[in-house]
């Protein structure tokens, strides 16, 4: 489960490597502790009865273990992945009074009205929030679901441990072609909206006649209209490759292959897809969305393009298919390992983590 649950190592990891004593506690099925690296992983078997199971998280609140074991660890910063616990948020505070509770977004969405107010009185007295970009805060400001002046930290929630290869090499391994080559990775939704990705490579086929696209995805409620896009235009055809579902190990090669990334997100916590391209040297032609905006340092590894808007992405990929290859590999890696790599997501939890402990703290006792 550690090595294949990147979003509760990494971060952890990260807050190691800048130097802190760092302490996972996560309700589980089974007891158990576990020594990765410098991050102690504290398994807690959580009791429920059935009944609170089927009634779901919000009806269930945490178990009093769980709690127990976050406050014997007598921390000085707590931080709660997920903004859809607070009644769990509300009980590890009433345990850990004086201890700055931090809590991060995973894609979550402000409280519907009818929730809006326990929300607020169960999660009053946060520390802060943590956000991808500081702009997703803003829905939940705009209903008063924070208070006007809690603290808002720009941090990713997760990261990746992928790398960097020599693109040449990667191909002849994976039979991969295409100049440039295209992936698209990520579910065939509307949010993720695949058909505008098409919709641009069909439009910019003119220029770009040895581009080819590779499609890597999951779920797909949308795989039929895919289909029949790619099967009725004539631009397309040919130039599509739908492989489904494929092991992660081969996404990173398929990315260190690949020229650029392509996405057509309306919304997103962060982009994983878009991070693990970036770790392999490969330029995100994605959304102009805050995560994105973030992720890419305003565009400047990367072209953002309005959401739906297949002219806009189609210009972006001709534009940037006659730059460099070589400039724009080191250019997204330096910008990944500088800026959002286990390292630098440490030293950004560190800075959250000080902030708040100097703000908790007595001023007259230093």
């Amino acid at each position: 489960m550690l090595d294949a649950w990147t979003g509760l190592t990494t971060p952890a990891e990260g807050a190691a490597q800048a130097g802190l004593d760092v302490t996972v506690v996560q309700a589980c099925h089974v007891e158990a502790s576990v020594l990765r690296g410098d991050v102690v992983y504290r398994f807690v078997r959580a009791r429920r009865g059935s009944f609170l199971r089927r009634l779901g998280t919000w009806a269930s609140p945490v178990t009093p273990r769980v709690a127990d074991a976050a406050a014997k660890l007598r921390s000085d910063v707590v931080h709660v992945h997920g903004l859809g616990f607070p009644r769990h948020v509300a009980a590890l505070m009433r345990r850990l009074p004086g201890v700055p509770v931090l809590v991060q977004d995973h894609a979550n969405r402000p409280p519907p009205a009818w929730r809006l107010g326990s929300f607020r009185e169960q999660t009053r007295g946060l520390a802060g929030v943590l956000f991808t970009a500081r702009e997703q805060a803003d829905p939940f400001f705009a209903v008063r679901a924070f208070p006007s002046g809690l603290p808002v930290f720009e941090v990713l929630e997760s990261t990746t441990r992928f790398t960097p290869a020599p693109s040449d090499a990667v191909r002849l391994l994976t039979g991969a072609e295409g100049d440039p080559l295209l992936l698209w990775v990520g579910r065939l939704d509307d949010n993720k909206d695949p058909l505008t990705v098409l919709a641009a490579l069909s439009r910019a086929s003119a220029e770009l006649p040895d581009a080819r696209l590779w499609m890597c995805y999951t779920d797909a409620p949308l795989l039929g209209r895919v289909k029949a896009r790619v099967r009725t235009d004539p631009n397309l055809s040919g130039r599509v490759k739908l492989l489904g579902r494929r092991p992660h190990a081969e996404i990173q090669q398929l990315l260190r292959a690949a020229d650029f990334l392509v996405l057509g997100s309306h919304h997103e916590g962060s982009g994983y897809a878009v991070l693990e391209a970036l770790a392999c040297g490969t330029t995100p032609l994605v959304t102009d969305i805050p995560s994105f905006r973030r992720i890419t340092g305003e565009g400047a590894v990367g072209a953002l393009s309005p959401p739906g808007d297949a002219g806009a992405m189609a210009r972006a990929l001709v534009e940037w298919a006659r730059k460099p290859r070589s400039d724009l590999r080191a250019a997204a890696a330096e910008h990944f390992e500088r800026r959002l790599s286990i390292g630098a997501v440490g030293e950004q939890l560190r800075a959250a983590y000080r902030a708040v402990v100097d703000g908790s703290r007595d001023p007259s006792h230093p």
